[in-house]
């Protein structure tokens, strides 16, 4: 007896030191604007990776289980009316359950393939097959194969295991309705909202860069600020590749004056009609609206069943103006 009281003791040691050891990160993924709607609005994509959070479904949060890699939490546009939906990691990026599917390359019909496969093994209740074309069309390909369609960008911070816990609860008992809203209720104001419960004040908007609309670019740079500010944040960069293939490349995220400010077709008119705004604006870039992802960041390899940010191989730390032109 005992003897099979020390060993529960030291069993009970042991699971305890294992789950002071584990750690628990959130990270801003920052995605490049691609197609029609990218050209016109560049400032991309923003949504929130967990790696200690999982879901039972898209709309149910639980903890993870060993070797599960965690989920993609984000604010969608017209998916089936919901405000959040949550997606397991590797199908988000490549749209299949397992890594060693990762194709090499892709093609458009490719991309098109994995995505429905996807869909009606896994979210047929979600996104049901359209009566006439039966793929349906619309706005739920954001939600897997992201990294066929653009280069992410992974700004990450430690969390723990009790404000993940908390985070389920307020998730999974709250309506998850959509009351979406490019201006005022887009996918960064939903990811400032989750950085902000793990590092309060963390995230905040640029009146002056972005008119005072909440971007992905500017969380990503209030992000970057604060962890300057608090190393207890231990903040680390990853860059998730877009998949090689014949898909047309994303482009850098922009933000709000920043897009005015590069494309001929606005500046150059409102320099000629309005110099005087012209001129501010380029101003109001210049001064507080340049931020650029760290070149050096550590490249995510999804084969080799590594987290994205994770110390193995080493990611590095953010260098001190790494991430902004002086």
């Amino acid at each position: 007896m005992r003897h099979m009281m020390r060993t529960l003791l030291v069993l009970i040691f042991l699971g305890t030191l294992s789950c002071g050891l584990a750690r628990a990160d959130a990270a801003l993924l920052l995605e490049e604007p691609f197609g029609d709607f990218g050209a016109l609005n560049p400032t991309g994509h923003a949504a929130i990776y967990l790696n200690n959070v999982c879901a039972d479904t898209p709309t149910h949060l639980r903890l993870c289980r060993e070797g599960e890699e965690g989920v993609v939490l984000s604010r969608y546009h017209r998916i089936d009316g919901y405000d959040w939906l949550a997606i397991p990691l590797i199908p988000y990026l490549y749209a299949v359950d397992d890594p060693a599917k990762i194709p090499a390359t892709a093609t458009p019909r490719l991309e098109l393939k994995l995505r429905d496969t996807y869909r009606r093994d896994h979210l047929e209740g979600l996104v049901p097959d359209d009566p006439v074309d039966e793929i349906p069309k619309g706005e739920w390909i954001e939600l897997v194969g992201a990294s066929y369609d653009r280069k992410i960008w992974g700004f990450e911070v430690a969390t723990t295991s009790e404000q993940d816990a908390e985070l389920i609860e307020r998730f999974n008992h709250r309506k998850n309705i959509s009351h979406f809203n490019l201006f005022f209720n887009n996918c960064a104001n939903f990811s400032e909202k989750v950085l902000n419960f793990y590092y309060p004040h963390s995230i905040h908007r640029n009146f002056i860069a972005d008119a005072g609309m909440m971007t992905p670019k500017q969380a990503a740079k209030s992000l970057v600020k604060y962890s300057r500010k608090h190393p207890d944040a231990e903040m680390r960069t990853f860059v998730i590749p877009q998949v090689p293939g014949t898909i047309a490349r994303s482009k850098p995220v922009d933000g709000v004056v920043e897009s005015l400010v590069k494309s001929k077709k606005y500046v150059v008119p409102l320099a000629v009609l309005h110099p005087f705004v012209a001129g501010t604006l380029v101003v109001a870039y210049l001064g507080d609206g340049r931020f650029h992802p760290d070149p050096h960041a550590e490249v995510y390899e999804p084969r080799e069943d590594v987290e994205p940010g994770s110390e193995e191989p080493a990611a590095r730390e953010v260098p001190v103006g790494a991430m902004e032109r002086p």
